[in-house]
């Protein structure tokens, strides 16, 4: 699947053919076991089941992952890095709100090929205890490139950076709750009007007045 935004961290230069068959392979081995993961369970699915819907040996697949989490921690880091270059690249005209909402609708079309996919994905990352780990990580870095971003655009003060880090933590905690209402809804929906949802409810909410 071609990323929707292209980082401006990438090298210029094109791969060599060896470089662009190992990340066809890395990127291939992630969906393969993505897919067989989310449909066996994390702790159900074996290393040797991953390599084997793959079609390459476990020696193979070690060099690439060393365990099964570092998987899904390539898979989630893959989203990361979306949400960074979508940060990165918002014009300078755009506010806080736009560049939240850009940046987490960037990540949605990333997740999977497709709809049933992405909520099978997604499922497995936030139901899945021994996983937990490797999604608070994602969120803990999505939260530093949202606020790295939100720091030049605020308004100047001695609280900016606070301000920053106090407007990324509430735009993840809006992208946990649409996830949460998604899973709710089994996947029926589209994933992305419900993040629209949550972002004005939490605008609203919080322009009350005391």
């Amino acid at each position: 699947m071609p990323p929707l935004v292209s980082s401006p961290r990438a090298s210029v230069s094109a791969p060599s053919r060896r470089e662009a068959r190992r990340r066809q392979t890395h990127a291939a081995l992630i969906d393969s076991a993505m897919r067989l993961l989310s449909t066996r369970g994390f702790d159900a699915t074996t290393v040797d089941e991953i390599a084997a819907s793959a079609g390459i040996s476990r020696r193979t697949l070690f060099r690439y992952f060393p365990t099964k989490a570092d998987i899904v921690t390539a898979w989630a880091q893959n989203m990361t890095d979306v949400l960074t270059a979508s940060v990165e690249s918002c014009p300078e005209t755009f506010g806080p709100r736009e560049i939240i909402r850009t940046a987490l609708e960037a990540v949605v079309p990333e997740m999977a090929e497709n709809r049933a996919e992405a909520f099978a994905f997604v499922y497995l990352i936030e139901r899945t205890p021994a996983l937990l780990s490797v999604s608070l990580r994602k969120y803990a870095r999505w939260e530093e490139a949202l606020a790295a971003a939100l720091a030049s655009r605020l308004p100047r003060s001695p609280d900016q950076a606070l301000a920053a880090r106090v407007a990324a933590r509430s735009a993840i905690a809006a992208f946990r709750t649409a996830l949460d209402e998604w899973i709710r809804l089994k996947g029926r929906p589209a994933l992305v009007p419900i993040l629209r949802k949550v972002l004005v409810l939490q605008a609203d909410l919080l322009a009350l007045p005391a």
